[in-house]
């Protein structure tokens, strides 16, 4: 308990250090950036969604930036194949023997941090390719199986507008994401400091801090902490209390879901709660955690009904329901 009390306030420094460091290129989004790095210090994939314009790309390659780990930029597209991602088995040629054989590739999944660009511009077995790499860390080729670096971490935005032409995400594949982020617009103020420190000539260097082996250990004193007993059952009973199949589920969210969110959205719903608690410093979650993380947990985990569709709900205002129930 020691070691974890001593990572904590490591994590509390470095956290701090590196909200410095994107401060230099991201204007603002300052809740955006505590979401993303509570992702990334809880060992969790994470989806942004926003207009095109808003920093999503920049706010993750200055993430990458400013940690000591290897980083990937994946621009997704139509015609992006699966093993444009995970790599192939290619025919070379030994010079000293003049022998011939397959060596495998590798692609640019093999890093620490992936930024999956538009990953909905891309055709659902393209968009599948990542399934394993996210759940299981390995990546399958033939009848080999390569074991990815820790830590690692898939973050994927999306475009919400211009939607023909392209793969929405099937549910399988958003469950693999611990938290799904939208972007809004800056404010006024904002919007003049973004014009005013991207139209001159002075171009800020983003210093790198923590390492791959410190991340690990930041991680593992993260999942280390304990949870008391009664925000374990609030997380699950908020869980359950979206699925329309439950009896105890309020009769207005039994009629706006057709699907409720499953388990692991109970299990994300700790995890990031104990992240927020490491990130402010506290060596146990609260109920107040959990409920800071539920509307991007749980988000894209609930399927809206007809009914909702019809009166406008989406499932954002329904987690709102589900939270004000909770309380």
């Amino acid at each position: 308990m020691d070691n974890n009390i001593v990572r904590i306030q490591e994590l509390s420094i470095a956290v701090k250090e590196l909200k410095q460091e994107m401060a230099k290129v991201i204007v603002g989004q300052e809740k955006v950036i505590d979401n993303v790095l509570t992702a990334l210090f809880a060992n969790g994939h994470i989806l942004i969604e926003g207009v095109p314009g808003l920093a999503k790309t920049l706010m993750i390659s200055s993430l990458a930036q400013s940690l000591s780990l290897s980083f990937s930029r994946i621009q997704f597209t139509p015609d992006l194949m699966p093993s444009d991602i995970t790599g192939s088995d290619i025919l070379v040629s030994n010079k000293q023997t003049g022998m011939q054989g397959f060596e495998y590739l590798k692609g640019p999944v093999f890093a620490n941090i992936i930024l999956a660009d538009e990953i909905n511009r891309t055709p659902p077995k393209t968009q599948s390719a990542l399934l394993q790499a996210m759940q299981e860390n390995t990546i399958t080729s033939g009848n080999k199986t390569w074991r990815l670096e820790k830590p690692f971490i898939v973050m994927a935005t999306q475009n919400p507008i211009e939607q023909e032409g392209t793969y929405p995400l099937p549910e399988a594949q958003l469950d693999r994401f611990m938290f799904y982020i939208t972007i809004d617009y800056p404010t006024y103020e904002e919007e003049i400091m973004i014009v005013e420190n991207t139209t001159g000539s002075l171009e800020p260097q983003i210093s790198p801090h923590l390492g791959a082996q410190q991340i690990i250990a930041l991680q593992k004193a993260i999942r280390d902490l304990p949870v008391s007993e009664h925000v374990l059952k609030y997380a699950v009973d908020l869980v359950r209390a979206s699925r329309p199949n439950n009896p105890d589920t309020d009769p207005e969210i039994k009629r706006w879901v057709s699907w409720g969110a499953g388990p692991r959205a109970s299990q994300y719903l700790i995890m990031g709660a104990k992240a927020v608690a490491a990130l402010n410093g506290r060596l146990s979650p609260s109920e107040e955690d959990v409920r800071q993380v539920a509307p991007i947990v749980l988000k894209h985990r609930i399927l809206v009904s007809f009914a909702a569709e019809a009166e406008g709900i989406n499932s954002a205002e329904i987690v709102s329901r589900l939270l004000e129930l909770r309380n």
